[in-house]
């Protein structure tokens, strides 16, 4: 994320406590760094707890508790939402340590056609909204435990995400999306988003945010698959603001990293 951190912190509604360090980055890969948005419990004058927003860097790829070392994480940057309830990885985080991910956009490569030539190469797109504001992707979060570091030491405990997907809407997903008010340029977007990539990272709206951030545990695999569902569904409404610009391929290679990365291939030509 290039965004600078006091505007994510007045765009999220988070408190910040101490200066974030989160170098601007336009090529972010699994193992990353990124910032997370996720809410906790504090004590209040009154005899209820209440919350507080707030934004940390983790390292992008969810280890949990009881993993050994950190390659779990490698392979656990993203959770399928159909089965995040399910997987030992994410069942415990998903009832209570959820979190936003926030993004300016991500990069998605389209495969040639069937058929095509075999020079035919795959294509990097690069997703944001519109408008130029954030997107908030549904995340997970846990701590892990470094038995090797000594006790005291910060570096003993790592804060790690992972990011919900579902499938990429479909013919059946346009029709409903069209009842519920979309117009056609946001139609236009999720038949582009349904050709690119089978899969979707699910974007959050604001009252959809604010459910999922509620550090209340839930009590039940089904009461957390309850609030996954409320994610999915208002997914394709969410993506239907954002646009989709083809970029250049060197987005490829994760030793590039700046603002050309995300311009309009048109531009670049």
């Amino acid at each position: 994320m290039a965004r600078a951190v006091g505007d994510l912190v007045a765009d999220s509604g988070a408190d910040l406590d101490e200066e974030l360090v989160l170098p601007p980055s336009w090529n972010v890969a699994p193992t990353d760094d990124v910032a997370v948005v996720l809410e906790r419990a504090v004590p209040t004058s009154g005899s209820e707890a209440g919350t507080r927003r707030e934004i940390h860097v983790a390292r992008w790829g969810l280890v949990p508790p009881w993993a050994t070392d950190l390659s779990v994480g490698s392979r656990a940057f993203n959770a399928r939402s159909e089965t995040v309830t399910e997987k030992p990885t994410f069942r415990s985080a998903v009832k209570a340590r959820r979190c936003a991910v926030p993004v300016d956009g991500y990069y998605e490569w389209l495969k040639p056609d069937t058929g095509a030539p075999r020079s035919a190469k795959k294509r990097p797109f690069y997703v944001h909204s519109a408008d130029g504001s954030p997107t908030y992707f549904a995340g997970l979060y846990e701590w892990w435990k470094d038995e090797s570091v000594p006790e005291g030491d910060p570096g003993r405990w790592l804060l790690s995400c992972t990011i919900l997907t579902g499938p990429s809407p479909d013919a059946a997903d346009l029709e409903s999306a069209r009842w519920d008010g979309v117009n056609q340029v946001g139609l236009d977007t999720l038949e582009q988003l349904g050709g690119l990539h089978d899969r979707l990272p699910l974007p959050l709206d604001r009252d959809t945010l604010d459910a999922w951030l509620d550090p209340v545990k839930l009590p039940s695999a089904e009461a957390a698959e309850a609030l996954v569902a409320q994610v999915r569904e208002q997914a394709y409404r969410t993506a239907s603001a954002w646009t989709l610009d083809e970029v250049g391929t060197a987005v490829g290679n994760v030793r590039n990293n700046g603002p050309e990365l995300i311009e309009p291939l048109e531009s670049l030509l």
